[in-house]
């Protein structure tokens, strides 16, 4: 069997996809899979580093663009179909999955030109438009959040959680879980491509709190942009911080932090919530439809969140919160068993599953229940 996944941009919609990936191959470990993105993604650089092979087409971003951009991205749309029409002419798919962005809806479009089997992921509490706009034309749409189902077909929609990495369920140890220790660690990251309002409040506010309260340890993603500012911030603080440019092995850090101070991408909540990890969720203000703002919601209205929208982020409310959090043992178990009661475990078992019912079960080498009308 041979997939098409289509994701790309941010770790938001490229590390759902690889995990569905990988759920595809331990069911089926001779199928091919290739993903479709672009060059100037995040896509080119994770991709390499988690083996899997990818695909170029000439897609660009519109939504939240200025006038220019917009242009450029309207002129590379019939482009990107015609890119897309044949690469599914060379490839000839069994399923392709698009899980929006800019890079999916003419993959999908192709697709369902081509007659191939098509569904798409939406891991956020508001769907996106490009997953909205290729809607009618899938065969099923699998949502993180109920809240978004309002926007598909309901005969199409499965409420299945955010596919994340199996590591993540592996290896994580919910902190209401741990015992108890004199050290505590904060784990800080604002995205795939870090943020500058987190990082500015972090290298304002941590100093004092760090020198208050030595127990605490912090690993801080900086972004590749932001790191020399943000290590020398520190360097001069006098504050030891182990503070990265990026970091992959999201589990491993996650699961070693006692609180996560992040934006609220689906990705990283379906992270957080796997782990069971109180968070303070500082969401993107310019997120399309503000569906950070929302998915940050629901984790503050589980009691698994503080919530700092970023017009009332600084180094002191920053400071404030983490040392209210880290100096009450209560309410960390709390905020930790909130979190977890959120989690869904098998979202990627339950997505695989659908899929082999909609193509058929012979493609199937553990044989599924059989196709289902498409």
């Amino acid at each position: 069997m041979t997939i098409l996944i289509a994701a790309g941009g941010t770790g938001g919609h490229l590390y759902p996809a690889i995990a569905l990936a990988r759920a595809f191959l331990e069911r089926n470990a001779t199928t091919r899979i290739v993903f479709v993105g672009t060059s100037r993604g995040l896509e080119s650089k994770v991709l390499a580093h988690e083996g899997f092979e990818l695909a170029l087409i000439s897609a660009k971003p519109i939504m939240g663009k200025g006038p220019l951009d917009v242009l450029s991205g309207l002129w590379a749309m019939p482009v990107s179909l015609w890119e897309s029409r044949k690469l599914l002419h060379r490839r000839r798919p069994d399923l392709v999955i698009g899980v929006g962005g800019y890079t999916s809806p003419m993959i999908v479009l192709a697709a369902a030109l081509a007659g191939v089997p098509r569904v798409i992921i939406e891991p956020n509490a508001h769907p996106g438009l490009a997953n909205k706009a290729v809607g009618p034309f899938v065969h099923r749409v699998f949502l993180a959040f109920s809240s978004a189902a309002a926007a598909f077909r309901s005969s199409k929609v499965r409420v299945v959680g955010t596919p994340i990495r199996r590591e993540f369920l592996t290896q994580c140890v919910p902190s209401s879980h741990t015992p108890s220790r004199d050290r505590r660690h904060v784990l800080i990251f604002g995205g795939s491509q870090g943020a500058k309002a987190i990082n500015s409040a972090a290298i304002e506010g941590l100093p004092t709190l760090l020198k208050q309260r030595p127990e605490i340890t912090v690993t801080h993603q900086t972004g590749e942009l932001d790191h020399r500012r943000v290590t020398e911030a520190y360097q001069r603080a006098g504050v030891a911080v182990n503070a990265v440019p990026f970091l992959y092995d999201m589990p491993t850090v996650i699961n070693a932090a006692d609180v996560v101070v992040a934006r609220s991408g689906a990705m990283t909540v379906a992270e957080l919530t796997a782990c069971g990890k109180p968070a303070i969720l500082i969401p993107l203000p310019t997120a399309i439809y503000d569906h950070q703002t929302k998915n940050a919601q629901v984790m503050q209205e589980a009691g698994a969140a503080v919530v700092i929208p970023q017009s009332q982020l600084n180094a002191q409310t920053l400071a404030r919160e983490l040392a209210s959090i880290l100096g009450n043992p209560e309410t960390m178990r709390a905020m930790s068993a909130a979190s977890l009661s959120l989690r869904r475990m098998d979202a990627a078992e339950a997505i695989v599953r659908e899929c082999y019912a909609l193509i058929g079960d012979q493609h199937d080498v553990n044989q599924s229940l059989g196709a289902a009308g498409i």
